[in-house]
Order: C-alpha cells, then structure tokens, then sequence
C-alpha cells in the first residue's frame, strides 16, 4: 500500500466523517492505492462507529495523550508513506498534492507551514498564532538549525520506517516537536510546504492547553539541546564571575560611591563554581543523551568523549589542582609584594646548612 492518512481520534463525532470523506476523495482522485486510519484514544461518543460506517480502519490506542495516538497509529499503517492530521476539520484531507508530491520526490518528513499557506479567521488562538508558535518554532530552528517555520502544523507526512526509526518517545503534544527534532538530528531529509489552517468544526473546547502544552514543547526543546539549557548559561556564568576575581585580585575597588570588596569576590567565585558545573553537567547530559539513543551518536563530542580516558581525565584534573595552589599563593600576596620578598627570604633552603639571602 503507498499511503495511510492517519487521523488521531478522541471524541470527534462532529467532525470525523467529512474528514475521512475527503481524505477518501484525494485517494480517489489521484488513484493512490491507500486507507484512512483512525487512530482511537479512548472516544466515547460513538466516533469510531461513525468512522467504520465510512470505510476507514480504526486502531484503538490505549495509552493516552496525543503522542501515543499517533505513535500507535503509526505502527499500525498499512501505507509505505504517512500523512497525518487532526480529525477536527481544520485541515482539507482533500488537498495533499504538495505531500505526496515531496513525499514521492524522496522527502523524508514534510511539514505543513500554516503560516505560509494562511490561517483562517478564528482558526488560531492570538497567543498561539503571535507568541507560541513563533517563538517556539524560532527557538527550535535556532537550537537545532531546522529551517522549519511551523514546528507544530499538524499536517504533515513522513516515510514510515524513516520515522519508526527515531524511536519516539513523547506521548504528549511535544510528540509533534519530537518528530522535527529526532528527523533533523538524525539528518533525515526535511521540507515544507504551504497549508491553509481552517476554523475547526467541533463545538467542545480544543484538547490542546496553550500554557500546558507550550511548556511541554519548551521543555522538550531545552532537555534535547543541552548546550542551551547548561552550556552557554553556565559558560557565561564562569566568565563574569572570572572578570570580577580578576578585577578585584589586586586589591578592593571604587565605582562612584560604591565599594567593591570581598562579598564581590565571593559572588565571583561561586559564578565561577556554578558556572563551571553547568559547563560540565551539559557534557555529562549529552553524554547520556547519547549513550541513551536519545541523540544520535554521530557527533564530534560523543567522538571526542569516547576517547577520553580515566588516567587523561586525571591528568587533567591534577593540572588544575596546582593551577588553584599556585593561584592561591599569588593571592596571598599580591596585596603586598613584600610580604612574599619576605616570606621567600625566611623560608629555608634545600642545603640545611645555609640561608637564603636576598
């Protein structure tokens, strides 16, 4: 079979047949030997009847939340390529030229861009359409250099086995991010095309919490990008509080009618400390992240990690021991040179039976 357009399904009784009825349409239409898959997650008022009485196949999906709908459904499709969508009439099932055609091209994963294609009037919450998805659709092309403009369309179409291969874990509404993130870093091949977002046809509120949801999609984004949640926080930590020792080793300092003393030099010295833990728990997070099959393992860290030994790791940890000592003398010190001309012109030499002079 070529194509499974799958729809997941939690009580849409008002929608659910015109949206298999054109799904069936473009299948007819463009002679694709293909199936309507409903993806059931627990519907009660009576969708998965309506949707046998049309012809589509219905999968039941036990396990709840919008990922594990569509993940369920995936493992189950006939079709040797996918297109998805929801199943509340937001988006025309009859139109899916521009996805089969990049699906047929060799496209790995298409995205739908609804804000190439046009949101309809009503069709898109103001925060959502404003906020939301453009600053997380920015912050996942900026962590993870996807040139994707609508991470979260929920029209999109995938090669099955090319997706089952990303082993997806979300089961929540970050499964949508999820798939763009793992596609990107697994360097499968990626594009868009323009979609048109309508008003959906159901009376009940949306299954989507904009501030529930949005902080799901925001956490997955920052727990796969581990450069961004600890790395360059904990590496700008590490150089203010650097310039603030360095600048005060001397001695105290004035700005104005402000004194700069020791509690500065305490504050940059615990900079330093948490800045440097951050620095190293993000190597250890992508480090388990990789060993986890959570990212790829084709990337220069893990190469670099992986050659790394207990006795180097040590090396480098002595180096840095007798770096602090020689650090904590000058300390000791600076404020006075003297004080060290001193201490040195006490201090005996290796011959026991003579004194150093100076």
């Amino acid at each position: 079979m070529e194509l499974t357009i799958l729809m997941p399904c939690l009580n849409e009784a008002e929608t659910i047949k015109v949206c298999i009825n054109k799904a069936q349409k473009f299948l007819n239409n463009h002679g694709i030997d293909g199936e309507v898959l409903i993806a059931d997650n627990g519907s009660s008022d009576g969708s998965k009847e309506i949707a046998l009485a049309e012809g589509a196949r219905v999968v039941d999906v036990q396990e709840k939340g919008y990922g594990s709908a569509l993940l369920g459904g995936i493992k189950q499709a006939f079709g040797e390529f996918i297109i998805m969508g929801d199943a509340d009439d937001s988006y025309d099932f009859s139109s899916l030229e521009l996805f089969w055609n990049a699906l047929k091209n060799g496209y790995d994963l298409v995205m739908g861009n609804r804000f190439k294609g046009g949101i309809r009037e009503g069709a898109m919450p103001f925060l959502h359409q404003y906020l939301g998805n453009p600053v997380l659709s920015f912050l996942g092309r900026k962590f993870f250099k996807i040139p994707i403009g609508d991470f979260h369309s929920g029209l999109r179409g995938f090669r099955k086995e090319s997706i089952l291969s990303l082993d997806l874990q979300t089961n929540g509404m970050e499964f949508a991010s999820e798939m763009v993130v793992k596609a990107a870093l697994n360097n499968l091949k990626i594009t868009e095309v323009p979609t048109i977002l309508y008003k959906d046809g159901r009376s009940r509120p949306p299954h989507l919490r904009t501030w529930r949801d949005g902080w799901r999609h925001l956490r997955f984004l920052l727990l796969y990008s581990p450069n961004w949640l600890f790395f360059y926080p904990g590496l700008i930590l590490s150089i203010i509080g650097l310039l603030l020792n360095i600048w005060l080793l001397p001695g105290p300092q004035k700005i104005g009618d402000v004194n700069f003393d020791i509690n500065t030099l305490l504050i940059g010295s615990f900079l330093i400390i948490i800045g440097f833990q951050l620095v190293s728990f993000s190597l250890v997070a992508r480090v388990y992240a990789t060993n986890t099959n959570l990212l790829p393992k084709d990337n220069p860290l893990f190469r670099g990690v992986s050659r790394i030994s207990l006795e180097k790791g040590l090396l480098f940890g002595l180096v840095f021991v007798l770096l602090g000592i020689v650090a904590i003398v000058i300390a000791l010190f600076i404020g006075n040179p003297s004080d060290l001309a001193l201490w040195i012109h006490q201090f005996p030499c290796a011959s026991p039976s003579r004194e150093l002079s100076c």
